[in-house]
């Protein structure tokens, strides 16, 4: 009851809040429309891992990336707070990190879990922006319903473009894990997502004010669905697992799981290891996805720039984490291996970004304020995070560290070390994973339990409690 009553109190604060700051913010733009504050194309890509051409890989095809990635700032040692896509955005969307009892798992709503919090789009609401949610943004369609002018979502079965696909979908858990049909791209949920920002694009260019347009992508995600032609782009005999595709006995078997996310899916074996085969069936399938929104993103920045809105408008992507392929013989998110906290992140913003990469280490919950002083607003007390944009301007990082967590398990990642611990409630390690990526950038050896690491291990221990937020154990 409380907690309901002080989600109706912030809405009624929120409401009325915006509703003077718009009205305020409409009477300034129209007095000096050459004052307006730069748009914000938001581009969120489910579980797309750093696994492209500007990250150092060759295989996967996505030109109109390339292409972002050579006008925007790369983030090499971009990590999520939290590998699991509901918490992982509610975090973002509030610059807010998540704790023991907060953001923490698929289900997770930012209007139940941190309702006080202003999000980034409530904050620009209040100032004047446009605001409106395409696609996946927040896991739920309707949480932080009055953030938005405008929601729209495409259908679910939409993930799927032959009848009998969506027959098994209806009756089963998930449905196939993938698909190859050829039809158009608009068939499938993301190409019709494409048509609706486009139009959006059109819609906004008239406008007075300043846009937040979403574009929240499906894909990457299970199940691997595409046109046939992206599946055409790669030949499965030059595929191979990864290097990493065992599990050190050194490891702690609390760092691993059994996947059940991919299990859900028809034909997909309830335990044990895949077969080779299947295995490299689903790396290809992840591949076409890529390759298939890498489309629907060039769609929508080439109508960005027919309609001369580039100049005027931060363009940012990111994955909501990263994905296994395989690694460490798993799949899906939902552990602390590198594979599965470090993102794909790039900002493009008018002016100030023409290719640049930085090995900078940078968290998802800094990516609120950094847009928010770029576009010269206050950055709410409730925000954690610490913006990039000196980054960008080209000074020295505000800070060298990240924190993510998924479960018990927590993580500090500084310089080339990370630092795991599983903990309960008290704070206390029950489990220790520490790999350093100077000698083994796979994670296949732990050093936690070695003798010649215990000093270090203590000072490690020390940091991650301090870093890891004040409300950690207690909310």
């Amino acid at each position: 009851m409380k907690k309901l009553f002080t989600y109706v109190f912030a809405l009624s604060i929120l409401f009325v809040s915006c509703k003077s700051s718009k009205e305020e913010t409409e009477a300034t733009l129209n007095q000096d429309k050459n004052q307006k504050p730069k748009n914000i194309l938001f581009i969120a890509v489910d579980d797309l891992r750093p696994e492209l051409n500007f990250y150092g890989a060759n295989h996967i095809k996505s030109p109109n990336l390339d292409k972002l990635a050579a006008s925007s700032m790369v983030f090499n040692r971009a990590y999520c707070n939290i590998p699991v896509c509901g918490a992982s955005r509610a975090s973002l969307m509030t610059g807010a990190r998540p704790t023991r009892k907060r953001f923490i798992d698929a289900h997770t709503k930012k209007n139940e879990d941190y309702p006080e919090a202003i999000s980034l789009p409530m904050l620009l609401k209040q100032n004047g922006y446009t605001t409106i949610s395409n696609g996946k943004i927040y896991h739920y369609n309707k949480d932080d319903a009055f953030a938005w002018d405008e929601m729209w979502q495409p259908n679910q079965l939409w993930s799927y473009a032959l009848p009998e696909s969506q027959a098994i979908r209806k009756n089963t858990k998930r449905g196939l894990p993938f698909e190859m049909a050829k039809v158009h791209d608009s068939v499938y949920r993301d190409g019709k997502l494409a048509l609706k920002v486009i139009k959006d694009l059109n819609k906004l260019k008239k406008s007075n004010h300043p846009f937040f347009l979403t574009m929240g992508l499906a894909k990457p995600h299970l199940p691997f669905t595409a046109p046939k032609k992206y599946w055409d782009l790669y030949n499965r005999e030059d595929i191979e697992l990864p290097e990493s595709y065992v599990q050190p006995k050194t490891t702690p078997r609390q760092a691993f799981h059994k996947y059940g996310e991919l299990r859900n899916y028809e034909n997909i074996p309830k335990k044990g290891d895949l077969s080779d085969d299947l295995a490299k069936e689903l790396i290809h399938g992840y591949y076409a996805c890529v390759s298939y929104v890498d489309a629907q993103i060039g769609l929508v920045l080439d109508e960005l720039k027919r309609l001369e809105l580039e100049e005027d408008t931060i363009v940012i992507l990111w994955g909501d984490h990263g994905w296994n392929l395989g690694d460490h013989k798993l799949w899906c998110k939902h552990v602390t291996f590198e594979t599965a906290l470090r993102t794909s992140l790039l900002i493009k913003v008018p002016g100030k970004t023409n290719g640049q990469k930085t090995n900078a280490i940078t968290e998802y919950v800094d990516v609120y304020p950094s847009l928010v002083e770029l576009v010269g607003l206050e950055i709410p007390n409730t925000v954690d995070g610490k913006s990039f944009v000196p980054i960008l301007n080209g000074e020295k990082p505000g800070k060298d560290w990240a924190v993510s967590k998924f479960k018990d398990a927590i993580t500090l990642i500084k310089g080339d070390l990370f630092y795991t611990e599983w903990i309960k409630d008290d704070g206390i390690a029950y489990a220790r994973m520490l790999f350093d990526h100077k000698t083994d950038p796979l994670e296949l050896n732990n050093l936690a339990e070695k003798p010649g690491y215990q000093q270090k291990i203590k000072v490690l221990a020390k940091e991650l409690r301090e870093k890891w937020g004040k409300d950690f154990l207690s909310n």
